[in-house]
């Protein structure tokens, strides 16, 4: 059996749920600024709870964001500041676990048609890149929903020298498509030509995403999947914050490592969860692990 490496859960949605505040249009640079108690104490329960992999909480730190939302000039000093409190959280909980970067959507999730053109989404994630690239182990690029970011991004960060993890959104219900209706399939070879070195889906339907696990399979690369619990995000589109989207209810923790452990049976080594999974859901994904790796130990 191939090693599997966990993943965190989802940030964003834990982070407002300990939140003493509403949704903001930043989503998680707002908590970040205003409370980065909570950060760390999240990053801490999914170690604690054997995530092998924490991602840096940089999702909504975008220039295009900031312009929009925020204050622009802030970038580099909220992006130091999540490089920070990631690093603590490793040192404080004594483990291994390993930071990724963070190259997610340029400006919104699920909107990918709202990216502009490669050449400036090639400019923004390098610079993006360049305040990460010495404190992370490997890149994840993200939630993207169109050939165009997905290949912009991993040029970017393959530009580093750092090991890229190319994770992509498809429809849910049409796990073979992305968000933006072009085929998963060719999404996958222009990442792959582009020097990724694992392929994921995420955020999503765990549903569409076993159907997007063969084309992975079929990439020869390192391949890996981690779902969203969203009822719909398409109320997102016409409005400024994630207080519009609704939580599934039959994606508890054992529901949800069902469908973690039939995408391991399919080879897949990278696993984890995205939005509205936490802690519980991790701890229960790697309780399966384990015992699937006892299962398997002393095996040639």
């Amino acid at each position: 059996m191939n090693k599997v490496t966990l993943l965190d859960g989802g940030m964003g949605q834990e982070l407002l749920r300990r939140s003493a505040n509403p949704p903001s249009p930043l989503w998680s640079a707002q908590v970040l600024m205003d409370e980065p108690e909570i950060v760390e104490a999240v990053h801490l329960d999914y170690i604690k709870v054997g995530a092998e992999v924490i991602t840096l909480n940089a999702y909504s730190i975008t220039p295009e964001r900031l312009v929009e939302n925020g204050d622009v000039t802030k970038f580099s000093a909220l992006q130091a500041q999540a490089i920070a409190i990631a690093k603590s959280a490793v040192k404080k909980s004594g483990s291994e676990a390993v930071i990724a970067g963070c190259l997610p959507p340029m400006i919104t999730s699920y909107q990918p048609e709202l990216a502009p053109d490669i050449d400036a989404c090639i400019a923004t994630y390098r610079e993006i890149a360049a305040e990460q690239k010495d404190h992370v182990d490997v890149f994840l690029c993200e939630t993207l929903g169109s050939i165009r970011e997905a290949r912009a991004a991993t040029i970017a960060a393959v530009e580093t020298g750092i090991p890229v993890w190319t994770s992509m959104t498809v429809k849910d219900g049409e796990g073979t498509t992305l968000r933006s209706g072009e085929p998963l399939e060719e999404a996958i070879e222009a990442v792959k030509e582009a020097g990724a070195y694992a392929v994921l889906v995420n955020c999503s339907w765990p549903e569409s995403l076993t159907q997007s696990i063969p084309l992975l399979k079929n990439s020869s690369l390192p391949f890996g999947a981690y779902a969203n619990g969203f009822t719909s995000v398409d109320p997102l589109k016409s409005s400024a914050t994630v207080a519009v989207l609704k939580a599934r209810t039959d994606l508890g923790p054992t529901a949800y490592a069902d469908h973690v452990m039939g995408w391991v049976e399919s080879g897949a080594t990278i696993v984890g969860g995205c939005c509205e999974t936490g802690p519980e859901h991790i701890a229960e994904i790697a309780k399966r692990l384990a015992q699937l790796n006892n299962q398997n130990s002393g095996v040639l």
